[in-house]
């Protein structure tokens, strides 16, 4: 199956735009300063998204709640998912 990578629709041309446009406003010396600090603020929101996960999932099993249903909720949809490319094997069309 082939698939198109997109990021919020945004073409190649438009990408290399916005990276000219980048280049142009801060410099060339700026870039590696702000890729830097994107990195990092996207590492503490993976963090902080994790942590968050982890308390709600500790609190429920503290509480007794059934956190299992989660794990056969994701092997049901991965059966569907294979089912359905296994399907569509057949029909898949090339761009």
């Amino acid at each position: 199956m082939i698939q198109q990578a997109t990021f919020l629709f945004i073409s190649g041309a438009e990408i290399a735009f916005i990276l000219f446009i980048v280049i142009m406003v801060f410099g060339a010396d700026k870039l590696p300063e702000i890729a830097r600090g994107l990195g990092k603020g996207m590492r503490t929101l993976k963090d902080a998204t994790n942590d968050i996960k982890h308390e709600i999932t500790k609190t429920a099993e503290n509480n007794g709640i059934d956190t299992s249903i989660t794990s056969d909720v994701k092997k049901g949809l991965d059966k569907v998912k294979d089912d359905i490319e296994e399907f569509t094997g057949s029909v898949k069309r090339k761009f």
